[in-house]
C-alpha cells in the first residue's frame, strides 16, 4: 500500500511538475514575444524618427552632413595644432616641408611657365639662398628680411632660404611705389631688401631714402648697374646646396613672428599685420579641412604677398604634400587651358575671380572638382561682429589698427573688430561679399582707401582738393576709382602730370580711372566730402555737365570722357 500510494503521490507529482515547467515554458515564450515586438516597435520608432530628423535636416539645413564633415576634419586639425603647440623641440612649417623632400624627393612641387620644379630641387635652391645670403648678408636667425618679388618659383625659395635661417620675412606687395613702398618697407623693421630684377626702377626711386637708413639691398640678377645696389644672383647660382642646421633657427617657437603680411590700406598706408607661427599652422590647415589631399594639384593665380596665396595656397601645400600650378598674375583666357594642361584639380578664387570666369565663352571638360575660398561659419547662431579674443590681439598688435576696435559692443568690456565689409546671407545661411563701407571701395580684387588716393592727388600741381569714390561699371565686379577735384586758381587740367603722379605713387588699381572737374566740392556741416550723389551720377557724359576724363593707360594720360569712350567701356571694348 505504501508503495503503491508512493507510487501514485510520484505519478501525480511528475504530472504537476509536467504542467509547471510547460507553463513556464509557454509564459516564458510570450513575455519573450512581447518583449520582441516591444523592442522592434522602439527600434522602428527611432529609425522612423531618426528618418524624419534627417528629412527635417534635409529640408531645413540642406549642408548638414557636409558640415559635419567639415566640423569633424577640422577638430582634428585643431588637435594637431594643440599638438604642435606642445611639441619640442618647435616643429615649423620647413619641417615639414623636409620631410615632404624625404618622402617624394622627385615629385613636382611647383609648375610655372613650361618648367617644373621638384620638392627636392625646390629645397636645394633654397639652400643655395640661404647658405649666400648667410655669407653675403650675415643674416641670423630674428633678422627681418623685405621681399620685393611677383609671383614666381624664386619668391618660393627666397622665403624656404630665409624660414631656413629663422628669418622672418615681410612680404611687399609688387603693385606699390614711392611713399607706400617705403613706408611697407620701414614698419616691418627689415635692414635687408631683396627684389626682383624687373622692380630695380621702383627700388631706385627709394633708393636715397634707403640708403640713409643703412638698408643693404639685394636685386635677383648678375648685373650690378646702380651704386647702392647689390646684385646676389651670382653669389645664389655658385653657392652650396648642403642643408642647413636646425640649430640655425633654434629659438624659433610657435609664438614667433614668421612673416609680416601688408593689409590693403583701406585706411590709410598699408599696415604690417605679422604672422606667427601658430598663425602659419592655422592658415595651412585649411586645405585639409576643405578636402584636399596630397594627390591633388593646387592652381594659384592669387599674388603671394596676400594671405590667400601664400598662406593658403602655397604654405597649404606644403603641409599636403601637393602639387602647384603657379601663375604671375589671373587670367581669364587661360585659366581653363592651364587647368586642362596640368590636371588642375582645385583651384582658389576670390569673388572677382569667378565673375571674370562666368563672362568667358564656355569651355571643354576639366578635372576641377574643389574651389577653395576663405569660409566664415558661426556655430550657435549667435550674432557676431567678429569678437577679438586676447590672443588675436597679441598676434596683430603691430596692426595699429585702433580705429577698427569697437569695445563695448553688446556687453561691457567686450571688443569687437570692424572689418568694413557688408556681407548679405541668403537663405541657406551663406555668407557673400556685397561692397566695402566706409571710405573705401574694392577693385579688381583688392581695397583702396579713398583718403590716400585724394591726398596723392593733390600733390599734383593743378589740383587744390580732391574728392576719391568708386563707381559700378556694368559686368565688372566691385567698384572703379573715380575722382571729382578742384583745379586750383586759373589753371586748367593737366592730363599728362596727373597720370605721372598717380603712376609714381600709386598701384594701377588704385589710380581714379575717371576724372571729373568740379568748380567746388560739396561738404557736409562737419566738413567731410559728399560722396552719395556723386557715386549715384557715375561717369555718364549724357547725365553729367562737369568736365569728365577718362585715363588711358597706352597713351599714359587722362582723355575727355566722350560718349562713344563711354559706350565702348560698358560694352568692355575698352578693357578696364
Amino acid at each position: 500500500m505504501a508503495h503503491t500510494k508512493f507510487g501514485v503521490n510520484m505519478s501525480k507529482l511528475c504530472r504537476d511538475t509536467a504542467s509547471d515547467a510547460v507553463w513556464h515554458l509557454s509564459s516564458q515564450f510570450v513575455d519573450a514575444v512581447v518583449q520582441s515586438l516591444v523592442n522592434m516597435y522602439v527600434w522602428i520608432t527611432l529609425l522612423a524618427g531618426l528618418a524624419l530628423l534627417l528629412a527635417l535636416l534635409k529640408t531645413f539645413s540642406t549642408y548638414f552632413f557636409q558640415d559635419c564633415v567639415y566640423m569633424y576634419r577640422a577638430l582634428g586639425f585643431g588637435i594637431r595644432l594643440n599638438v604642435y603647440k606642445r611639441k619640442t623641440p618647435f616643429y615649423s612649417i620647413v619641417d615639414c616641408f623636409l620631410e615632404a623632400v624625404k618622402k617624394h624627393p622627385r615629385k613636382a612641387f611647383i609648375h610655372f611657365e613650361g618648367k617644373t620644379y621638384s620638392y627636392e630641387e625646390v629645397d636645394k635652391e633654397s639652400n643655395k639662398v640661404a647658405n649666400a645670403l648667410r655669407s653675403e648678408a650675415g643674416l641670423r636667425e630674428g633678422d627681418s628680411v623685405a621681399l620685393f618679388l611677383g609671383n614666381e618659383p624664386r619668391f618660393v625659395w627666397t622665403w624656404l632660404g630665409l624660414a631656413k635661417l629663422g628669418c622672418p620675412a615681410a612680404l611687399l606687395n609688387f603693385n606699390i611705389r614711392s611713399k607706400s613702398l617705403l613706408h611697407c618697407f620701414s614698419c616691418c623693421g627689415a635692414k635687408v631688401l631683396i627684389a626682383a630684377a624687373e622692380l630695380r626702377d621702383a627700388v631706385e626711386e627709394i633708393l636715397p631714402t634707403l640708403k640713409e637708413k643703412g638698408i643693404t639691398v639685394y636685386l635677383l640678377s648678375d648685373e650690378r648697374t646702380t651704386d647702392g645696389i647689390q646684385c646676389i644672383g651670382q653669389a645664389i647660382a655658385k653657392a652650396s646646396d648642403t642643408p642647413l642646421s636646425p640649430s640655425l633657427r633654434s629659438n624659433i617657437h610657435i609664438r614667433t613672428t614668421a612673416l609680416y603680411i601688408y593689409t590693403s590700406g583701406t585706411t590709410g598706408l598699408p599696415k604690417a599685420a605679422y604672422v606667427t607661427h601658430e598663425r602659419v599652422w592655422a592658415s595651412s590647415f585649411i586645405q585639409g579641412v576643405c578636402g584636399v589631399t596630397s594627390e591633388d594639384i593646387f592652381y594659384i593665380n592669387l599674388p603671394l604677398y596676400h594671405s590667400a596665396g601664400f598662406l593658403i595656397g602655397l604654405v597649404g601645400s606644403i603641409e599636403r604634400g601637393n602639387t602647384v600650378v603657379l601663375r604671375r598674375k589671373f587670367s581669364a583666357s587661360q585659366f581653363w587651358d592651364d587647368c586642362r594642361k596640368y590636371n588642375i584639380t582645385v583651384m582658389q578664387y576670390i569673388g572677382e575671380t569667378l565673375r571674370y570666369l562666368c563672362n568667358m565663352p564656355k569651355v571643354k571638360a576639366h578635372m576641377v572638382y574643389k574651389y577653395g575660398d576663405i569660409c566664415l561659419y558661426n556655430l550657435f547662431l549667435r550674432v557676431t561682429v567678429s569678437q577679438i579674443c586676447l590672443e588675436a590681439l597679441w598676434d596683430s598688435a603691430t596692426t595699429k589698427t585702433q580705429t577698427r576696435r569697437l569695445s563695448d559692443v553688446f556687453v561691457k568690456g567686450d571688443l569687437y573688430f570692424n572689418s568694413g565689409d557688408l556681407l548679405r546671407i541668403d537663405k541657406d545661411k551663406f555668407v557673400y561679399f556685397h561692397d566695402r563701407v566706409g571710405d573705401t571701395f574694392r577693385w579688381k580684387g583688392e581695397n583702396v582707401a579713398t583718403t590716400e588716393v585724394a591726398d596723392i592727388l593733390t600733390m599734383v600741381d593743378c589740383i587744390e582738393e580732391a574728392n576719391v569714390y568708386g563707381v559700378k561699371v556694368e559686368g565688372h565686379e566691385g567698384r572703379i576709382g573715380m575722382a571729382a577735384v578742384k583745379l586750383k586758381e586759373g589753371r586748367g587740367f593737366d592730363c599728362i602730370n596727373t597720370c605721372s603722379v598717380l603712376a609714381n605713387y600709386l598701384p594701377v588699381y588704385a589710380r581714379p580711372r575717371f576724372i571729373r572737374i568740379q568748380n567746388s566740392l560739396e561738404v557736409t556741416g562737419t566738413f567731410k566730402m559728399k560722396k552719395v550723389k556723386l557715386v549715384e551720377e557715375g561717369f555718364d557724359p549724357t547725365l553729367i555737365r562737369d568736365p569728365l576724363y577718362f585715363l588711358d593707360l597706352t597713351q599714359k594720360k587722362y582723355i575727355p570722357l566722350s560718349q562713344e569712350i563711354h559706350k565702348s567701356i560698358l560694352s568692355q571694348e575698352i578693357k578696364l
